[in-house]
């Protein structure tokens, strides 16, 4: 990928809810397997985690996401795991109608379900090898795949491919994760990403609560305010070379079209990944 001074790689849509139509009885079409529920965790009454097991392989890279349905609805998800592990975990918003359509009907799956699933990942929100420095910013559900990314490097010493490393060594790379979030039982890998930052030096975790005075956050002690207004401070302070570096973004659109600004007409690279499609 040749890379500019500012540049904005846009994912279209991969968090929003679609319909694969019929008029009256929705019905999924084209070529697609079948995945099965077989744990979830419920984190809040719209947060839930899922783990699914493919019918057939199922292959993607760390950052892409996979397309589900039920009730001939899908859409895509984010995957948290790595290609390395044998089940998808995905990490899912629940959406109320009238704007989410399919989410609903996921909360309603018992272990045992069964949900359609696209025969491959997709998604091009992926690691840029090419940089030393990796800031990774999102907002609640939009840490997953930063966490498949990092799951992937720490699991597997042949990736990324050394041949589009260019001159770069793993030894390098430094991974630095920014999570926003209202309530702090919206971070979903909030201990699984402070227990790799205590293990490397070279993964740092700076989560950050956007309602800090509401009762639920009493006991919290860490970052105060919207990442999206964190982040400049945060890097300047890291004291990188901005052409080593690419700033992603994933999760709310105001947040990423915030730091989008930010970056612009810098040398720093950005690449940003939506969950939510913007009105038409």
């Amino acid at each position: 990928m040749n890379t500019k001074k500012f540049d904005t790689l846009f994912i279209i849509n991969t968090n929003s809810e679609n319909k694969m139509t019929n008029e009256s009885q929705p019905q999924i079409k084209g070529k697609f397997t079948t995945c099965k529920l077989i744990k979830r965790e419920d984190l809040t009454h719209d947060l839930i985690k899922f783990w699914l097991e493919p019918e057939e392989s199922f292959t993607f890279k760390p950052g892409q996401y996979c397309t589900i349905g039920t009730g001939g609805l899908e859409r895509p998800y984010s995957i948290v795991s790595s290609p390395d592990e044998k089940n998808i975990e995905l990490f899912i918003e629940v959406v109320p109608p009238p704007d989410g359509n399919l989410t609903p009907l996921l909360h309603e799956l018992s272990i045992g379900s069964e949900m359609t699933l696209r025969p491959r990942g997709k998604g091009i929100f992926v690691l840029q090898p090419q940089f030393k420095n990796h800031i990774f910013v999102g907002t609640v559900t939009g840490v997953v795949p930063y966490v498949s990314m990092l799951r992937k490097f720490l699991s597997d010493t042949s990736w990324p491919d050394p041949e589009k490393m260019e001159n770069l060594k793993r030894e390098d790379y430094q991974f630095h994760v920014l999570e926003g979030a209202s309530y702090v039982d919206e971070f979903g890998y909030d201990e699984e990403l402070t227990k790799l930052s205590s293990e490397h030096d070279f993964i740092h975790f700076y989560p950050s609560i956007s309602r800090p005075d509401e009762s639920k956050n009493s006991d919290w002690n860490g970052a105060k305010g919207r990442i999206n207004n964190l982040v400049e401070d945060y890097i300047s302070k890291l004291g990188i070379d901005p052409k080593e570096t690419c700033v992603y973004a994933c999760g709310h659109p105001q947040m990423i079209e915030d730091v989008e600004k930010r970056y612009s007409n810098t040398d720093f690279t950005f690449l940003e990944e939506r969950f939510w499609k913007d009105d038409e």
